[in-house]
């Protein structure tokens, strides 16, 4: 991170929200990029900002696990520095970026490129998720060792399934030993090759060629068994089948070491969003089945999915305005996650900490990352939220190169107003 001049910032009157804490309407004091207080009646000195909070809902900074920034390489479509300011407007403080870089990020020099172009935007703090296989090819695990020394937080081939089941342990008895997380893209390439969305009664109606929830669920259930054998963390991305959301319930009733991430769009729209022939709602994994769909919500709201992740992939609008088949797979996610987040609020899913939880300290915890808190002495990472405010999604705002979202149009309940990180403001509404 940039070196930031920060200046003492009462956060007056607002409901402050803490993961394991009582819900409470205070005062948050920053001094020198540090929470110093949180109570009632503290007042503000003669140097300090003030931000009347009333109303709105102070938390923990949002922590994002799952991010594609695009570069290097990829530029056109997203920058590390468009990328946090996109971040930040959505109320993320860490976003952890994912490795399909060009060059792949499997090496300290990319890994230190990454951070150093981080550090000079100055915005949302970035930690790189290395490669687990050398140029993603899936056949030589990368230097392990030398991506966790250069500040890489975990690992993954994101994309690029590891289907090789050999190496997906190696790579799991590394990772152990070097304390890091592995995240992996849980898909049977066999099973889904040439699949561009979910296979089932929209995919035949519509003459596209489907991928099956079971392309999905069987190398979560691998991936499961090889974390139950190595002792490793394992973490899903984008879980997307009821098939994969049982496994998992199951896993951790065994007292496995396996954390779970959903989307916001596979908790929100099944495959109908493809519509007729929309390349805005084409992901991957695809939007599944209303039955899907709604064990997904079970499981974020029993526990079994702790993490709610944006799995962010710009593009440039070019790429997607083709056929459903040749446009490239992914939506552009964080600055719209809140709103579809506190939906779930909405329909009675997830109570309102819970949600928090799965932004904040859930996440923190799956990557063993410092943060996703608000406490006297700790790091002024926070996120004020209106929860009362709609908007319309709008593609054209977007700090993002990326407007390829399916949820143009969408009126939201629930917006970011201002994005504090290490102290100083790095987002508000009323910022140019």
């Amino acid at each position: 991170m940039a070196q930031r001049h920060t200046t003492d910032v009462l956060i007056q009157n607002g409901t402050v929200i803490r993961p394991g804490m009582p819900t409470t309407v205070a005062n948050v004091l920053i001094q020198s990029g540090t929470v110093t207080g949180i109570r009632r009646g503290i007042k503000a000195s003669a140097k300090c900002t003030v931000i009347d909070a009333k109303g709105k809902l102070v938390c923990p900074g949002f922590i994002d696990l799952h991010a594609h920034l695009r570069e290097p390489g990829f530029e056109y479509k997203e920058t590390i520095q468009t990328g946090s300011a996109a971040a930040v407007a959505g109320g993320f403080t860490t976003i952890c970026c994912m490795p399909n870089t060009d060059p792949v990020n499997d090496n300290k020099v990319v890994t230190e490129f990454i951070l150093e172009k981080a550090r000079l935007a100055g915005l949302a703090r970035v930690l790189p998720i290395g490669a687990i296989t050398s140029r993603l090819d899936g056949d030589v695990l990368a230097v392990i060792g030398e991506l966790a020394s250069a500040g890489c937080v975990a690992l993954s081939d994101d994309g690029h399934p590891v289907s090789n089941s050999l190496i997906m342990r190696r790579a799991m008895e590394y990772a152990k030993a070097l304390g890091l997380t592995i995240v992996d893209h849980c898909e049977d390439r066999e099973l889904s090759k040439h699949g561009v969305m979910h296979e089932g009664f929209v995919s035949t109606t519509l003459g596209l060629l489907g991928i099956p929830a079971a392309a999905e669920d069987v190398m979560v259930a691998r991936d499961i068994a090889l974390a139950e054998m190595t002792g490793c963390r394992l973490h899903l991305a984008h879980v997307s089948t009821a098939g994969a959301v049982r496994l998992v319930r199951e896993a951790k009733a065994r007292g496995v070491s396996v954390t779970a991430e959903a989307c916001p769009h596979h908790f929100t729209l099944t495959d109908k969003a493809v519509g007729d022939f929309d390349t805005h709602a084409k992901v991957n994994p695809p939007l599944r089945a209303e039955s899907d769909l709604q064990a997904v919500r079970a499981g974020l709201s029993d526990g079994t999915i702790e993490v709610i992740a944006t799995d962010h992939a710009p593009h440039a609008s070019e790429e997607k305005e083709q056929e459903f088949d040749r446009a490239p797979f992914g939506i552009t996610g964080l600055e719209t996650a809140v709103g579809l987040t506190l939906s779930l609020v909405e329909d009675g899913v997830l109570d309102l900490e819970s949600a928090v939880r799965a932004l904040t300290s859930n996440p923190a915890k799956a990557f063993g990352l410092e943060g996703g808190d608000l406490r006297e002495g700790g790091v002024a990472d926070i996120t004020i939220v209106d929860p009362k405010e709609e908007w319309v999604v709008d593609p054209s705002t977007f700090r993002s190169k990326g407007r390829n979202t399916p949820f143009t149009g969408w009126k939201l309940k629930g917006r970011v107003v201002k994005t504090i990180v290490g102290g100083e403001i790095v987002f508000s509404t009323d910022m140019p």
